[in-house]
């Protein structure tokens, strides 16, 4: 971003009215002052503490990661995606399901758009050591409008850390889906000459920039504004992560990786939403709490959860400078 952009104030500082745009307007910026000071660049990137950071929303590929190889009729693709539909058809269908379960309302609303769909998100599978266990998705993917599950996110963290490089959906060799890995040596067992020691926010990264064909781990993370707050919004919110120090957002999120169980015009592991028409569902049959909202009339969001449901701080009363240190 510079000042042909229309967000520099002539002196090559970003202004409140930028950040505001570059946002969505999403997140309040009652204490913003400018970028300037965190050495925002042309490209909108912010060095210092985090030189891959942007303000816009931007993403990036993590450790061995490669869509090149992935293919939604691969054996351990469809069984990999059965094995997620049964566990939301079973224990998590519905918003209703994932309140009674733990899972934690998030609404998206800090990138600023309104994608008609929402992760929600548990803490105890997050803070857990399964990773890529279709029985135990970190996030559940919802559609707004008939309140239904339609996807997980999976999230590799160990014990609410992040780690990296994350486990290969699978090689190009494999037969089918072998489950989730069951110990620390799964990495050095599959990949012994990968030399990733544990996660670092300036770890290198685009180790596949175009892809690996003998491999399928779509695995990405978020380096942009949007997905760091909301990564921090979480830890904030729900695992008081403030309380105990953690004043700022990381420089990046954990490696991030969709299942998608409707449709998807761009596959499986596509990273966005399906649009509308490839999500349209018979809405929830019940809400599953108390609300005077419908699934199918009204659409999912704070306003239809119960009171006890709603956290304290919703992500629009925080600020981008409490977020970034701006």
């Amino acid at each position: 971003m510079n000042d042909s952009d229309g967000g520099g104030d002539g002196n090559g500082r970003l202004t409140r009215r930028a950040l505001l745009g570059a946002t969505g307007g999403a997140v309040a910026l009652s204490t913003v002052g400018t970028a300037g000071a965190a050495g925002e660049d042309a490209r909108g990137t912010l060095s210092g503490r985090c030189p891959d950071a942007t303000i816009r929303p931007s993403m990036g590929h993590c450790a061995g990661a490669s869509t090149e190889g992935c293919a939604d009729d691969h054996p351990a693709t469809t069984e990999l995606r059965a094995a997620v539909a049964d566990t939301l058809e079973d224990r998590y269908p519905d918003a209703g399901a994932l309140l009674e379960a733990g899972f934690k309302p998030y609404f998206d609303t800090l990138d600023g758009d309104d994608d008609g769909w929402s992760h929600w998100l548990h803490p105890e599978y997050i803070g857990d050591d399964a990773v890529l266990d279709p029985e135990r998705p970190e996030s559940v993917l919802v559609d707004n409008d008939s309140w239904r599950s339609i996807g997980v996110m999976f999230i590799a963290t160990r014990d609410g850390e992040p780690i990296s490089p994350p486990p290969a959906v699978y090689e190009a060799d494999d037969d089918g889906w072998e489950g989730p890995p069951e110990d620390d040596d799964y990495h050095e067992k599959h990949h012994p000459d990968d030399d990733h020691g544990p996660y670092h926010p300036h770890d290198d990264h685009d180790h596949h920039p175009d892809g690996d064909p003998d491999r399928c781990s779509p695995w990405h993370y978020h380096a942009g504004a949007p997905g760091r707050l909301a990564w921090w919004y979480y830890r904030t919110v729900y695992e008081g992560s403030y309380r105990e120090g953690e004043l700022a957002p990381p420089c990046r999120t954990p490696c991030m990786m969709h299942v998608w169980t409707v449709d998807h015009p761009e596959g499986v592991y596509a990273h966005g939403g399906p649009p509308p028409e490839y999500r349209d569902r018979e809405p929830a049959d019940d809400p599953g709490f108390e609300t005077d909202s419908e699934p199918g009339e009204d659409e999912l969001g704070w306003d239809a959860l119960p009171d006890e449901e709603v956290p304290d701080r919703l992500p629009e009363s925080f600020s981008l400078a409490d977020g970034l240190g701006l």
